[in-house]
């Protein structure tokens, strides 16, 4: 019996409409000092986000490829983005708030995440979790396979 997968039969055909799209696997958030918080691959994911009540962290969010690595957006790739973006949901503001990084803060170019930045905040002791999804044309290129679990102490 021979088996056979067509997965990546659309390596091919990169060169139409699919460039636009970002292939993801899956995602890691780096805390400020770029120390990996949370990693997602495929389906596992490993570590969690931790803060105190009354605390902010900053978290770039950098999606990897189906080998792990990082994603690398070009410069007009990057300027193309604004309008699309990250959505988080599911997340109980009474715990924390999870949000997008605004778009007045991607003003500076020289930024290294371009935007691609979650600020959670910890409102009261206890446990939530976040879905996140990157957006492109009013649909998900990808969403995360797990909620992200936030504990505020």
């Amino acid at each position: 019996m021979l088996l056979f997968t067509t997965g990546c039969e659309d390596d091919d055909h990169d060169h139409d409409h699919d460039e636009d799209h970002t292939d993801a696997d899956g995602f890691i958030l780096e805390d400020e000092s770029g120390s990996e918080v949370y990693r997602e691959f495929e389906g596992a994911m490993t570590g969690s986000v931790t803060l105190a009540v009354g605390d902010t962290l900053e978290l770039s969010v950098h999606f990897l490829d189906h080998e792990g690595n990082e994603i690398e957006h070009s410069e007009e790739e990057e300027g193309e983005e604004h309008e699309d973006g990250l959505e988080v949901s599911g997340n109980d503001a009474s715990v924390a708030i999870v949000e997008v990084e605004g778009h007045e803060e991607e003003e500076d170019h020289d930024e290294e995440h371009h935007g691609s930045a979650l600020h959670v905040i910890g409102v009261s002791a206890g446990s939530t979790s976040f879905t996140l999804q990157l957006m492109h044309d009013g649909h998900a290129d990808y969403t995360s396979t797990n909620n992200v679990p936030v504990t505020v102490n």
